[in-house]
């Protein structure tokens, strides 16, 4: 790996979440870890070298090889081959991760989330949009 680079997983670690058994007691169990995000000097909350501001805060899975990337950049950096847009019907995968809680969106809840996580609520970057023909199929493109 270059210099500088970082392969770092996400921060957030285990989350806990409750759930109700059979006699109605709430229960805390563990899940497994987030997935591993690459990028060059990432922080705790996937921000990285490229894209650093308060709200860069979400890493994208990349189409072409199903691993997460802090940003396009951090891709075109690390990984040998080029990006590939998701196709609108495969927009209900998971490929979204909220740097701020961990939680991963389908392409379609990212797209519909206003530049707010709909788990934790941190906002993301809403000029994120701009990039998005680069990630996402679009009206227009192939």
């Amino acid at each position: 790996m270059p210099a500088g680079t970082t392969n770092a997983g996400a921060p957030f670690g285990r989350r806990t979440e409750k759930y109700r058994d059979r006699e109605g007691l709430v229960t805390d169990t563990m899940t497994s870890r987030p997935p591993e995000v690459h990028g060059i000097d990432l922080d705790p909350a996937t921000r990285c070298a490229h894209y650093h501001g308060p709200t860069d805060i979400m890493a994208i899975k990349m189409k072409c090889c199903g691993s997460y990337y802090a940003c396009k950049d951090c891709h075109a950096d690390l990984a040998d081959h080029p990006i590939e847009v998701w196709p609108e019907n495969e927009w209900s995968q998971k490929a979204i991760l909220c740097g701020a809680c961990g939680v991963e969106l389908t392409v379609r809840q990212y797209l519909n989330s206003t530049s707010l996580c709909p788990s934790c609520r941190a906002p993301f970057n809403p000029k994120c949009r701009r990039h998005y023909h680069l990630y996402f199929q679009v009206l227009g493109s192939p």
